[in-house]
């Protein structure tokens, strides 16, 4: 009967509470901030009869709901593993992320909506009002982006928060392009068109998150990783390895990978020990590397015990 030796530990709980106040307390802070512009453009949107304003306050409600979903997912995200949900609720950040894509594709479809309305029946926009606003609107983004500057690149939930806020610094830059324009040219239809560019690049962004957390979603490798970079770079660095199969990588949440595989020495590893050291130097190596948090590796020599070791 074969011999299996396991080992457990639990990363997972070393990662919980890893810079997730830090977000939560810039997210909250980013809301209060968006909801105060947000109320603002409405008033102002209205007032001026600019759709460029009121499609920019729509984007702003998708912020704000965006920053309430992952303030949200954080708290459930930080709730410990158990033995029902053996790898937490990190997923809680990924599933905010995609419903975040999806609803700005919502959000796009009625801002192109009424920018082609007001293409087809123009009205009169007060310029100076909407430049005003416009620039309030700028100056908000702009503190919004360098609060959670720097937390996008190692989280997707914040990072499709951060790429909101990017995509409405752009469109508020747009917003006072246009009054500049409609004040000296009293072209009007500029306004329609803002909006259908700013349009596009929330399409843009929509896409790319959605991408990123359906890849996760599906279990799918991280994108510019696959079980073949991580075999072949193995087998370079840990010559004894002779056969690696049933390889397997997917990501929990971002930063957080998990390896598993089968892996047959040669005849000059023999004993469980060493099998033991090997182990424990390639879920070192893996961990540094690739920034994997878990690895599950099968040990299978030919003719000898078989030992299971887990990080």
């Amino acid at each position: 009967m074969p011999h299996s030796h396991t080992k457990h530990q639990s990363p997972f709980t070393d990662h919980l509470f890893e810079y997730r106040m830090t977000e939560r307390k810039k997210l909250i802070i980013s809301l209060v901030i968006t909801m105060s512009v947000m109320i603002l453009e409405i008033f102002g949107g209205v007032l001026t009869r600019s759709i460029a304003l009121l499609s920019d306050a729509g984007h702003m409600f998708t912020h704000c709901f965006a920053l309430g979903i992952s303030i949200a997912a954080i708290a459930i995200a930080r709730r410990p593993p158990c033995h029902h949900r053996t790898f937490g609720l990190y997923r809680a950040e990924i599933l905010a992320a995609f419903i975040n894509g999806l609803f700005l594709l919502l959000i796009v479809a009625f801002i192109l909506y009424e920018a082609v309305e007001r293409i087809l029946h123009p009205e009169n926009v007060h310029s100076l009002s909407m430049l005003g606003i416009g620039v309030i609107g700028l100056i908000v983004n702009i503190i919004s982006v360098y609060i959670l500057h720097g937390s996008h690149k190692h989280d997707l939930n914040i990072r499709g928060v951060f790429y909101h806020m990017v995509a409405d610094l752009v469109s508020s830059i747009g917003i006072v392009i246009g009054a500049i324009v409609i004040y000296f040219t009293d072209w009007n239809i500029i306004d329609p068109i803002i909006s259908i560019g700013i349009s596009v690049l929330i399409i843009s962004w929509a896409w790319g998150i959605l991408k990123q957390s359906g890849t996760i979603l599906l279990e799918m490798a991280p994108r510019g990783l696959n079980t073949d970079v991580i075999s072949n770079d193995l087998k370079v660095h840990f010559p004894q390895i002779e056969i690696l199969n049933n390889v397997h990588l997917w990501t929990i949440t971002s930063d957080m990978l998990i390896f598993s595989a089968h892996i047959s020495f040669d005849e000059s590893v023999k004993q469980c020990e060493e099998h033991d050291a090997i182990i424990s130097q390639i879920n070192e190596y893996l961990g540094k590397r690739y920034h994997v948090i878990e690895s599950t590796i099968q040990i299978s020599p030919r003719g000898q015990s078989a030992c299971t070791i887990a990080r």
